[in-house]
């Protein structure tokens, strides 16, 4: 045995890389870390706008869970983009755009986005060589989008009503993931005789579940074999694409997460939720990375609450209130079309939210919606049975019963989509910003008070 044993041990234990005094010997640290926006609520808040104003000075968007279930809008030089799949920031021509493992690919769904949008303006230019596509994520086929629908009516049909999915497939393929029947990209680049044979097998299991679905087999399979040539130049492997991003020259990553910290299928209303992890460890599960990459984690929150479809909603407005909310804020889904419920700002779920993810920062957007009230509503705490509780419940039957806390604070009553400082805001709309910050204790770095990238106020 050495004199210094003990270092030699310690040594050994971190191959070779003594920790003793400092940082490992040799260690090339953490390298660049990435920026992730995420939803606070239930979807809907504002993301694509937030992300695409990041983008602007950024290397590389990446998505990193669930597919064109997602609906971001985004606005620029008064031209309006839609982004399901693509993540957003593609539209800044210096942005490479990463779809991560953790996505759910509808390939026809890829390229007909793209080419809605390469309609509407020059934004999307040159965006086939821009984008890599993990080798791992999965593929939605027809038939999964097929079964969604059907899995629809059924819950329709034997418990009187439907989860209110987008109808995409995105339930059904995530369920082959976990399953471990699921197809991935690399499956159908490596060899296209083996993918038709797994391909067919599990269309034919979903037939013999699902009688009445309709299956076209061969001629998705010839569609599919027509995008092989297509997308091949995009593929890589993810984990060494964000290996080489993370640890090569300085850059400006950004995370767009899509749906939201309520839609979670872990942390969300379950069981009205998505099916992925859209909260903050999604984002290394679905780009293959560590968690010391991760650095500013910013959440989105609408200035009031909004929410597609049916479950629990303690804040809803099902009144004039809720009416004048949808109407002024134009509150139709991007995906599916359907108006939006709405409803009262709710800080116990944002609170909820922000335990989760750990926002370093808010954006609260389209606050300008408010500008019409006399005075306004927040949640802020529930009760059950006349007994304040200190958590969201996790059962949805309880938490449609929550009788919730409200604060009122008084409107500002004057239009402010010209602003564009937070000093040019209304007195009382700088009260309802100070007050959403200090009972968070999350600070507010962007308001937005109208649809295009111009309208976002910077505070910090």
């Amino acid at each position: 045995m050495s004199e210094n044993g003990s270092v030699e041990s310690a040594e050994r234990k971190n191959g070779g890389l003594s920790t003793i005094g400092g940082p490992r010997v040799g260690s090339r640290g953490v390298g660049n870390k990435v920026t992730v926006v995420l939803g606070a609520q239930w979807g809907d808040e504002g993301k694509g706008k937030v992300v695409d104003l990041l983008a602007q000075d950024a290397d590389m968007v990446c998505r990193c869970q669930g597919g064109n279930n997602a609906g971001h809008t985004v606005v620029v030089d008064a031209v309006e983009y839609d982004f399901h799949l693509l993540p957003s920031g593609i539209i800044n021509p210096n942005v490479i755009a990463f779809i991560g493992n953790g996505v759910v690919i509808h390939l026809p769904g890829l390229f007909e986005e793209a080419e809605k949008n390469m309609s509407r303006g020059k934004g999307l230019e040159g965006w086939e060589k821009r984008l890599i596509i993990s080798d791992r994520a999965h593929i939605v086929f027809d038939f999964h989008q097929a079964v969604d629908g059907v899995q629809e009516q059924q819950r329709q049909q034997q418990v009187g009503k439907n989860l209110g999915t987008t109808k995409k497939g995105i339930g059904p393929v995530y369920s082959a993931k976990a399953a471990r029947s699921g197809l991935r990209i690399c499956d159908l680049l490596a060899d296209f005789q083996e993918f038709s044979e797994r391909f067919k097998v599990l269309a034919l299991q979903y037939k013999a579940m699902y009688p009445t679905l309709e299956l076209d087999i061969d001629g998705e399979l010839e569609m599919l074999k027509a995008y092989v040539e297509r997308i091949k130049p995009m593929v890589q492997d993810g984990v060494y694409f964000m290996h080489k991003a993370l640890h090569g020259p300085a850059k400006k990553i950004l995370v767009e997460g899509a749906n939201a910290a309520l839609l979670d299928i872990d942390f969300g209303t379950y069981p009205f939720v998505t099916s992925s992890n859209c909260t903050v460890g999604g984002v290394c599960t679905g780009l293959g990375m560590p968690p010391q990459n991760v650095g500013e984690v910013y959440g989105v929150v609408k200035a009031y609450t909004t929410r597609v479809g049916i479950g629990a909603f303690p804040t809803e407005q099902d009144n004039e209130i809720g009416e004048l909310l949808q109407t002024r804020g134009k509150e139709v889904g991007v995906t599916t079309g359907r108006k939006r419920r709405c409803g009262w700002l709710d800080l116990v779920l944002v609170k909820y939210a922000h335990m989760i993810n750990g926002f370093t920062a808010l954006a609260l957007t389209k606050l300008d919606i408010l500008d019409v009230f006399s005075e306004i509503k927040v949640g802020v705490a529930y009760k059950v049975n006349d007994e304040l509780i200190p958590h969201v419940p996790a059962n949805q039957e309880v938490l449609q019963k929550v009788e919730v806390q409200y604060e009122t604070l008084p409107g500002w009553s004057t239009d402010t989509s010209a602003a564009r400082t937070f000093e040019e805001l209304p007195e009382n709309a700088q009260k309802y910003v100070h007050y959403i910050e200090e009972h968070l204790q999350v600070p507010v770095k962007w308001i937005g008070v109208g649809k295009s990238r111009e309208s976002m106020i910077q505070l910090f």
